[in-house]
């Protein structure tokens, strides 16, 4: 059977590939399903056809896996948001730890054996500390409301989550495990007072009506709880009644934003911010500075599980009182600032203009005086001319964005021979990419896992390497 486009088939899942798809084999050709679990015998329907392989849509188990468990979620095969919900965390665990190893064998060429046990994370669900939620007129259909016998009306107004690939409909949610439960209570009780008010959503395709999202922000560690309205038009007297609503209902509020996105861009930025109770900010900490968060300001999304993070980076790193240390792609300083009291002065480089005067306000905040924010784009900034001013670093910590490192810093960081480097990852396949040309100068000596989001597909790692 040649596998054409359309074709139906019968599939039993061997393993799980990164971003959470099963993996079949169908006469030696690999098949990947999402939704799927290692152990699972299903029916699918291929729905894009490769030169070597194919991807298919589940339409059936047939058979579950004996480690299948029923999702917390109701939504959790349509959102795409939790690809893992239907494994047991430790299963989770085991396939994150497998996909790591794959990639330091097959694309970086190293022995997996250096790479540790995964580290998980204390909570499986509620872990998130900030969450955004959308509106709009059009309701992503369920599979069981299309095969409704009853018309099941996919107009009005929603709110929830974009439906996978789609900009321009609503997966109505009824629930969500990712933030503490007051973050879906908030929404839902904002979708029905809309709802009831005849306040309408924001229509992508014309740009029309009023609420786009619902930004929520939360700290363990000051209590501090953020809601952050944006809309698509400036009206203050209709939002002071939303604000003066939510506030009524839900006293832990600290403090409620209204972004004004009047533009068409779909982001959650506002062109006008007004602050409609409380700070406008809220307080988080890692480690042992604490960071003054904006609406709309960076800030790790799972508090707790950072700080293990940057515990390894630091262990990892073996820094010295009299270290010069740099910071790549060092964003609001948070590594940074968490490097700093254990060397003699860290340099981070950021690209994103913001975020460097975010980092040097974080610095003043809590009193940091060894650290330097440098603006600029790394594979231009990053050069003989800087080091001359700053001296040559001891150590260096990478944070790269998924993409990884661009191809003249890499090459920057195997001619300048740093004694010791950290690479720290969000994306352990381009990491391994990166790893594959660093090792000719270094030694990569040991990578650690570490899983920031259960219930994802997404894995971290640190590496750390040593001068050849």
């Amino acid at each position: 059977m040649s596998l054409k486009k359309g074709a139906e088939v019968e599939l039993d899942i061997e393993s799980a590939a990164f971003k959470g798809k099963g993996v079949a084999r169908h006469d030696g050709l690999a098949v990947f399903v999402p939704g799927t679990a290692p152990g699972d015998k299903v029916l699918a329907r291929i729905i894009k056809k490769k030169k070597n392989y194919r991807e298919a849509k589940l339409l059936e188990i047939l058979e579950p896996s004996p480690d299948r468990r029923e999702p917390k979620c109701r939504h959790a095969s349509t959102c795409g948001g939790c690809t893992w919900q239907h494994l047991p965390y430790p299963n989770q665990l085991q396939i994150k730890q497998e996909q790591v190893e794959s990639h330091i064998q097959r694309i970086a060429h190293l022995d997996p054996s250096i790479v540790r046990d995964i580290i998980g994370c204390e909570k499986e669900f509620y872990y998130r500390n900030k969450m955004e939620y959308s509106f709009g007129t059009r309701k992503w259909l369920t599979r069981e409301e299309i095969e409704k016998d009853e018309y099941v009306d996919d107009r009005g107004l929603f709110a929830g989550l974009h439906a996978p690939g789609r900009f321009d409909k609503i997966l109505n949610l009824q629930e969500c495990h990712l933030q503490k439960p007051v973050s879906f209570r908030i929404l839902d009780e904002l979708r029905n007072y809309c709802i009831k008010h005849a306040i309408p959503a924001h229509d992508t395709l014309d740009n029309t009506g009023y609420m786009r999202h619902l930004m929520i922000r939360s700290s363990d560690y000051s209590g501090d709880l953020m809601v952050n309205i944006v809309t698509n038009a400036d009206d203050p007297d209709r939002i002071k009644k939303i604000a003066d609503h939510l506030r009524a209902r839900f006293p832990e509020i600290t403090t409620i934003v209204n972004n004004v996105n009047d533009l068409p861009n779909p982001t959650a930025v506002g062109r006008i911010e007004h602050v409609l109770y409380g700070p406008g900010t809220i307080t988080d900490a890692i480690g042992e500075h604490a960071f003054i968060i904006n609406p709309n300001s960076f800030f790790q999304t799972n508090t707790k599980q950072a700080e293990t993070l940057y515990g390894v980076a630091k262990d990892l790193a073996g820094l010295q009182p009299d270290d010069l240390l740099f910071d790549l792609y060092c964003g609001v300083g948070t590594l940074s600032l968490f490097m700093s009291s254990d060397v003699k002065k860290v340099t981070g480089i950021e690209l994103v203009e913001v975020a460097v005067e975010n980092a040097r306000e974080n610095a003043r905040d809590n009193g940091v005086d060894n650290v330097e924010f440098i603006l600029g784009d790394m594979k231009n900034t990053f050069n003989p001319d800087l080091l001359a001013k700053t001296g040559e670093p001891d150590c260096i910590i990478t944070d790269p964005p998924r993409s990884g490192m661009h191809p003249d810093v890499v090459k920057e960081l195997i001619s300048l021979r740093v004694p010791r480097l950290v690479y720290v990852s969000c994306n352990p396949s381009t990491m391994a990419r990166d790893l594959k040309e660093l090792k000719e100068a270094y030694n990569v000596e040991t990578v650690q896992p570490v899983d920031m989001f259960p219930q994802t597909y997404h894995i971290e790692a640190v590496t750390k390497l040593t001068l050849k």
